[in-house]
């Protein structure tokens, strides 16, 4: 049991009493909408929800709070998959949504800089920044959905975090809202700012349980003038690592996505969703989608073209299509954004996020296939962001079988997983952070002084634990 748990235990809900205390204007009624999360795993409860539009008001929420002894959970496009947007246990929190601080406050194209408010969604920063003539190159294919403070609170990664990294590498800087109720104004558009302990890397993955960003200062990059798609076939994982090194030789950083997919995934696909146009006749087991981008004067069709060539005269593709338009390679993207939507439909026993130093991505995919066929007939999905060795190896039911026949066995598959993917020196969250659903998991696997210090931390910001009760570290 860790300190700070008495203490929210010893909280108290939100009611009339902290409804009087409150901004006039910022109490909102609670939608369906506010109390769940994407899996269906947790079913959030709410005493209040509060929509401020001002930092300001934001402050006055935390301080109004912190004096009658409430937690608060932020909520932002509620897209995050590990349970860190709802409170399902405990007394009912003030729910505190951005949704309503939804502004581009900023754009400085000669600076590639822009500044956003916590509630704007990633995909309106992005064609902010495409209206500047710059790009936002974080892409998630929630980004309809997903807002910026969540984007930063679990530092999201994306297809294209091999090139341009995770959320935390594209912040400047950040405004945010610490548990007593006071203001960091810290929305520096600098490169270089050493001047003591960085608190901006400190709340950017944070989850909410150290403070609420309130706005951003964001990196955006000049756009490539040339972009190439292509799918290749590979023999298997080892092949795609290769192929990752040759194309890493050959293009150095112009390779913005390197994504691995099973035909596992390719099928569930076929048999979910029909009517998407797949790009072989047969889904072969595996594939990458590569995307470049290229600066002026150099073709990205003769890159992919050549990367090809000397990939299959090395054993290491079997097939491949290059995109000849821009439509084509849209299609061959929504083969891979669908893919988690296939998995949906289909039903996961257990789904996971990991990552893992790239040359034990192949030992990894073998070995944990056949500890799980040693304990069920179960089917795998495994795909993800091969470039940075993220994978998402996520398990399903065999066919004719569902998901709640193997309830007894799903703990054991996520303990599994986790475990093989640290002893092999990688992480249980990549990209998706802790949340509710792997609090266990960070007390058991985290690096003890690490763990101690993060405790600290907490204890030292928010000594009432009123900020997201029971993320992170439970």
């Amino acid at each position: 049991m860790n300190e700070y748990l008495g203490k929210e235990e010893a909280l108290n809900p939100a009611g009339p009493e902290l409804a009087a205390r409150l901004p006039d204007g910022v109490l909102r009624e609670v939608a369906p909408r506010h109390l769940d999360e994407p899996r269906g795993r947790y079913q959030g409860q709410a005493g209040l929800l509060a929509a401020p539009r001002t930092v300001e008001e934001v402050a006055a929420i935390v301080r109004a709070c912190a004096e009658a002894r409430v937690g608060i959970v932020p909520r932002g496009g509620g897209t995050g998959l590990v349970g860190g947007q709802v409170m399902p246990v405990g007394p009912a929190p003030l729910i505190l949504s951005l949704e309503r601080m939804a502004a581009i406050r900023q754009v400085y194209p000669a600076e590639n800089v822009l500044i956003a408010e916590a509630g704007a969604s990633l995909q309106s920063v992005r064609e902010a920044a495409v209206g500047a003539g710059r790009m936002f190159p974080l892409s998630l294919a929630s980004q309809g959905s997903a807002q910026i403070g969540g984007v930063l609170a679990t530092n999201a990664g994306g297809v294209n975090a091999l090139r341009w990294g995770t959320a935390r590498a594209l912040c400047l800087g950040i405004e945010a809202v610490l548990p007593d109720g006071s203001i960091m104004r810290d929305l520096k558009r600098l490169r270089k700012d050493n001047t003591g302990y960085d608190l901006r890397d400190l709340l950017i993955g944070a989850e909410g349980t150290l403070g609420i960003i309130t706005a951003a200062s964001l990196r955006l990059v000049p756009p490539p003038v040339g972009t190439g798609v292509a799918l290749m076939v590979v023999p298997d994982p080892q092949a795609a690592l290769s192929l990752l090194a040759l194309a890493g030789a050959q293009l150095g950083d112009s390779v913005s996505a390197f994504e691995l997919i099973s035909g596992q995934g390719l099928r569930f696909l076929s048999e979910t969703m029909p009517e998407l146009r797949q790009s072989f006749a047969a889904p072969p087991d595996w594939m990458v989608l590569i995307e470049i981008g290229l600066p002026a004067g150099l073709s990205p069709d003769l890159a992919l073209e050549r990367l090809f060539s000397d990939a299959a005269e090395a054993g290491l593709v079997l097939d491949g299509l290059i995109a000849q338009s821009g439509q084509q390679a849209a299609e061959f993207w929504r083969l891979r954004e669908e893919i988690p939507e296939g998995n949906r439909r289909v039903g996961s026993i257990s789904s996971h996020d990991i990552s893992l130093p790239l040359s034990e991505v192949p030992g990894f995919i073998a070995e944990a296939g056949g500890m799980l066929a040693a304990i069920g007939d179960m089917r795998i999905n495994c795909f993800g962001h091969l470039g940075d060795g993220n994978l998402h190896y996520n398990v399903f039911p065999a066919p004719g079988r569902t998901r709640a026949e193997y309830e007894g066995l799903r703990a054991d598959i996520q303990r599994l997983v986790h475990q093989l993917a640290v002893s092999r020196g990688g992480s249980f969250s990549a990209e998706h952070g802790i949340g509710r659903l792997k609090v266990a998991d960070l007390a058991r696997w985290a690096d003890p002084a690490r763990l101690a210090a993060m405790r600290a931390v907490k204890a030292a910001l928010d000594p009432l634990g009123i900020m997201n009760p029971g993320a992170v570290l439970g």
